[in-house]
């Protein structure tokens, strides 16, 4: 096998996963120190990719927005990508799309894993594996055919220092005390309301822990939980911070880096979370953190396995029994344990 000089990573498209998929560029940085390493993701995703050290280049591009133009679209990644050169593809994704980029634009040699139809446009097609296996191994066994065997490397993210100073400028900006504790909750979750903790739990864990603590509260969320935060964290007192929708993905990393422990349901932030080294408390139902969990972190996980879960779904179809039976008291004290 001749050593690849230029190689295009193909990052996933959710949070989470580009989190838990960055092991992977330190390990391809690792075995080819000196090739040229572009990871390609979506905005803004790629934000969380800016400055990583086991990258030359970050392709970022915007999902295509309008059918009628995505041919158009297609046609002008497949160009970007086929004047990069790339002798090595490797796709993170399992898209149908992601293949038939890679294949049209020539790269030599493209690994991912079969299904969708696009084993013909890779050269490497591997089988995903039946046994239950951490997301960040599933993504380090597709390095497998190039001689990389699995590693013990953490997902990771890097943060500047003036982003780190900017972030607590925001904070002090909304009430945060110079020297106080800082408890991250992030109460949201992409994939839908099975995943997420009773909103009144969270509220009711708020307000246990500003009786119980000097520390200030700041509440994490996008745009689409927004509403769900307001309604959790209106009329608390002015410990309690509201960022949801305000920040982006590297102002969210930066001010979780500034947590003394963050709680939080299976999600993106999680993720950076763990990512930062941060302790976790990390709530889980209908998810699997086997599968999904902070990788790193397995005792932070709080999961009452109850006989229907994991059940995957994304809205509980009976009595939301498995994010019901983890009381706020129980998460109190595993917070009180960082505070």
């Amino acid at each position: 096998m001749e050593t690849p000089q230029r190689i295009l990573i193909r990052m996933p498209n959710w949070v989470g996963d580009v989190v838990m998929a960055t092991p992977v560029l330190e390990d391809v940085r690792g075995a080819f120190p000196n090739a040229s390493i572009t990871a390609m993701c979506r905005r803004p995703l790629s934000e969380l990719l800016e400055q990583d050290e086991a990258i030359d280049e970050l392709f970022s591009f915007e999902k295509g927005s309008h059918e009628f133009s995505r041919r158009d679209y297609s046609r002008d990644i497949i160009a970007k990508i086929e004047a990069g050169k790339y002798d090595l593809g490797i796709l993170l994704t399992h898209s149908f799309s992601s293949a038939w980029w890679f294949w049209q634009s020539k790269i030599k040699r493209r690994i991912g894993y079969r299904g969708h139809f696009r084993s013909l446009l890779l050269t490497d097609p591997l089988t995903p594996s039946r046994e239950k296996i951490h997301q960040v191994l599933r993504y380090k066994r597709l390095l497998e055919p190039l001689g990389i065997p699995i590693s013990g490397t953490l997902p990771r993210l890097y943060l500047r220092e003036n982003e780190l100073r900017e972030s607590k400028e925001l904070l002090y900006q909304r009430g945060y005390q110079r020297g106080a504790k800082l408890i991250g909750i992030n109460p949201g979750a992409a994939y839908g309301s099975a995943k997420c903790w009773p909103p009144e739990r969270f509220r009711a864990l708020a307000m246990e822990l500003l009786l119980q603590t000097d520390a200030a509260i700041v509440f994490f969320g996008d745009a689409n939980t927004a509403s769900l935060v307001k309604e959790i964290s209106q009329g608390l007192p002015e410990r309690v911070i509201d960022l949801a929708g305000v920040t982006s993905l590297r102002e969210l990393a930066s001010i979780i880096q500034a947590c003394t422990v963050l709680v939080s349901n299976d999600s993106g932030p999680m993720h950076i979370g763990a990512a930062l080294r941060i302790p976790l408390v990390a709530l889980f139902g209908s998810t699997d953190d086997e599968v999904t969990g902070p990788y790193g972190q397995p005792n932070s996980v709080v999961n009452k396995r109850v006989a229907c879960a994991p059940c995957m779904k994304r809205v509980c179809p009976i009595d939301f029994r498995c994010m019901k039976q983890i009381e706020v008291n129980e998460v109190v004290e595993r917070v009180l344990a960082y505070v």
